[in-house]
């Protein structure tokens, strides 16, 4: 028999899993017919169905391979997390990193905690868990607590306590999926950091935020410097004398109208004058923002 040591699931987690164990069980090999709540099973892989609701999509594969040769060394030390979903099958809760990675190592048969779960419970369990990943990017925190809020009719305060934040820090996140598509994809990227974004986000101008990201990129701007220049902006900036008034905007439109302004690094207007015609503005804040745009237009 082997003994499993207790790895930290985090606050929120083990109020969902239930876990009141101090001390991990010992892991032994059970039957699948004698597989029930509460015990760590040998399951076999091929019976594993994923997780629908896992957040996660993408993983990195120079990182699975690592995690495969060192479960072929030392064997998988913490189990995955499964539910039955029917006779002789089960349905993952969290741990697809490491069930993909034990594929990889060519194990037939994974080590498991059975839980009982509905589908909330499932979906709060994976967006936790992706949650308290380490190498968890600011925007993939932000859409998976956006979508707690969401899915699990959550308030604020409710989802940190489930992730032991507090609500100004859930709040930081969350206002992040407010900036454009692009400075979301350089937070994603690690271009820019969560002091830069918030320091952005302290413009409500879509075209001065996209200006002070380009700036960024361009000049390497510190966070403490990112936030004097937008200092300056505020205290330069023109207010307008009145709410402008938008045209509606159809989906494929407002799809292309997306992409250029992702294309440009800034807000793109496009002005439909009806009968297949109008005008695509893009707006730009100074001569170099303006070579910028020539250069991505070969002119």
């Amino acid at each position: 028999m082997t003994q499993i040591r207790k790895t930290g699931l985090g606050k929120g987690l083990s109020a969902l899993l239930d876990d009141n164990d101090r001390v991990q069980p010992v892991r032994t090999p059970v039957a699948e017919s004698n597989a029930s709540p509460g015990n760590i099973s040998q399951i076999r892989i091929s019976q594993i169905e994923v997780n629908p609701f896992q957040p996660r999509t993408e993983f990195d594969p120079a990182s699975l391979q690592e995690l495969s040769d060192s479960i072929v060394l030392q064997g998988l030390i913490q189990p995955i997390t499964v539910r039955k979903s029917g006779s002789g099958s089960y349905q993952l809760i969290s741990g697809e990193r490491r069930l993909r990675a034990s594929k990889l190592a060519g194990l037939t048969e994974i080590p498991a905690y059975i839980r009982t779960a509905n589908d909330q419970q499932m979906l709060e369990m994976a967006l936790i868990e992706n949650i308290q990943r380490e190498n968890l990017n600011a925007i993939e925190v932000a859409l998976s607590f956006q979508r707690m809020i969401d899915e699990c009719n959550l308030k604020q305060e409710e989802l940190g306590d489930r992730v032991s934040k507090n609500r100004s820090t859930v709040t930081n996140y969350i206002r992040l999926l407010r900036l454009p598509p692009v400075i979301q994809a350089s937070i994603r990227d690690n271009h820019v950091s969560m002091g830069h974004a918030k320091a952005i986000l302290g413009l409500e101008d879509v075209d001065k935020q996209l200006y002070v990201h380009n700036e960024i990129l361009k000049n390497g701007l510190s966070v403490r410097k990112t936030e004097e220049l937008v200092r300056d902006i505020q205290r330069s900036g023109v207010k307008k004398t009145g709410p402008a008034r938008k045209e509606p905007v159809s989906f494929q439109l407002q799809k292309i109208q997306d992409d250029l302004a992702s294309k440009f690094a800034t807000k793109v207007r496009l002005k439909v004058q009806g009968k297949g015609k109008g005008s695509i503005e893009i707006p730009f804040m100074s001569d170099d923002d303006l070579s910028r745009i020539l250069e991505l237009l070969d002119w």
